[in-house]
């Protein structure tokens, strides 16, 4: 076991110098003179940008959060414009070939000027005979075209205009994912239909919040933002599936103190995900109690309309913690309509098996940075959105924070308000 974490350590270093070295090739030393200053600072990023990701990575388990602070916002700022860098630079491969053909403005003027001396429409001259008619005299030789090699000077403006192109993108992409993290999230409205549901329950709005993430970037003010903009959905019911957080309570418990201001008329309730078990999972369930949020720990509770019911996440099962479904569903009325949170959407199956109704869950981050959805899409059944399993319908929300990088590319984050509708109304 120790020998493959060796081994895909070091595959991932030697990935990571092979890229830094290409994105070092591409937008420094082909678009610098050598001992040039963009030659020197550049070459410095090369190396110092890696080791800030790096240090962001393993952070949280080396390093105090006020310490993580200070590698989080430039190390992990850096994966996500390294993404799209190489994906910007991929593009401008493909159209370096046809950047370099195109002839350039001097050429144009030279070839225009050479047409105009020698004019293009004159007729071939005949070359005069000595006793009778003129005939043509014979062709020269003509020499087979030779493709024309780009200068230094143009093969270094093509460099430049692919490295400021590619950088700019990136910049842009990750400058406007970045914004709509730190703005917080915005309300989705679902509706979802119900065949047990009674027709006094029709219209009932559960707010789904998942995957927070509060840690070194995330902090109090992003709590708040997302309390504020469910109090002001006024649902009849609060939901937060997992991933809360990324650090002990010591260190983000006052970050989320927001919680205790959610007011529904059921209350709000909160079951674990996987990365609670990477912080402490017993400490952080105590913890949004005594803020006023109940846990649900493979239980259930009866609400007006529905049964309400809640399971550990698979993480837990390393610590003898993890989802227990008979526990939560197993002596329920059947004919009572089920919801079940559960973080990941792989436990689908499971709540087919027992009955439920309607899942809900998280985890996914609707991929978080494209195109991560395709890679999402390998280890989820549902990445995003409302899904049908047998009689069992599964929601997935994308989540209201983010993990890693504080950006989202095609997965805005949401808070979702599902509103239950019976077809007995």
């Amino acid at each position: 076991m120790i020998v493959l974490v060796v081994l895909g350590v070091l595959l991932v270093l030697a990935l990571l110098t092979l890229v830094h070295w290409y994105l070092w090739r591409r937008l420094v030393r082909d678009v610098s003179a050598p001992g040039g200053r963009w030659r020197r600072t550049g070459t410095v990023l090369a190396f110092v940008l890696p080791l800030l990701s790096v240090g962001a990575l393993i952070g949280g388990r080396a390093f105090p959060i006020a310490v993580e602070r200070w590698f989080a916002w430039p190390g992990y700022l850096w994966l996500a414009v390294l993404l799209y860098l190489l994906l910007a630079l991929g593009v401008g491969e493909l159209l370096r070939p046809l950047l370099l053909r195109l002839p350039s403005r001097a050429a144009r003027a030279a070839r225009a000027g050479t047409a105009d001396e020698n004019g293009t429409d004159a007729p071939p001259a005949e070359a005069p005979a000595a006793d009778g008619p003129a005939v043509p005299s014979p062709a020269a030789p003509v020499a087979p075209a030779v493709p024309a090699v780009p200068s230094p000077e143009r093969r270094l403006f093509v460099a430049r205009a692919v490295a400021i192109g590619a950088s700019g993108a990136a910049a842009a992409v990750v400058g406007t994912g970045m914004y709509g993290v730190l703005r917080g999230p915005r309300l989705k409205h679902v509706t979802v239909p119900l065949a047990k549901l009674p027709a006094g329950a029709d219209g009932y709005r559960i707010a789904v919040v998942s995957d927070i993430h509060l840690g070194p970037i995330l902090g109090r003010a992003h709590t708040q933002r997302i309390v504020d903009t469910i109090n002001a959905a006024k649902p009849d019911l609060i939901t937060i599936v997992g991933d809360l957080v990324d650090g002990t309570v010591p260190e983000l418990g006052r970050d989320a103190e927001p919680l205790a201001q959610l007011r529904a008329r059921d209350g709000a309730y909160f079951v674990t995900g996987n990365h609670e078990y990477f912080s402490g999972a017993a400490p952080w369930v105590d913890f949004v109690r005594e803020l006023g949020v109940h846990p649900l720990q493979n239980a259930r509770v009866e609400l007006g309309g529905f049964d309400l019911a809640g399971v550990n996440d698979i993480a837990g099962e390393r610590e003898g913690d993890g989802p227990d479904f008979g526990r939560a569903l197993g002596d329920r009325d059947p004919a009572r309509t089920a919801v079940l949170l559960s973080h990941q959407p792989v436990t689908i199956h499971d709540a087919v098996r027992h009955g439920v109704d309607l899942q809900l869950s998280g985890h996914t981050h609707g991929g978080q940075l494209w195109p991560g959805n395709y890679l999402a899409e390998l280890a989820n059944p549902t990445v995003a959105g409302l899904e049908r399993y047998g009689d069992t319908q599964l929601y997935v929300t994308r989540g209201a924070g983010a993990w890693g990088p504080p950006v989202r590319v095609g997965a805005p984050s949401d808070i979702t308000v599902v509103t239950l509708a019976s077809l007995r109304a």
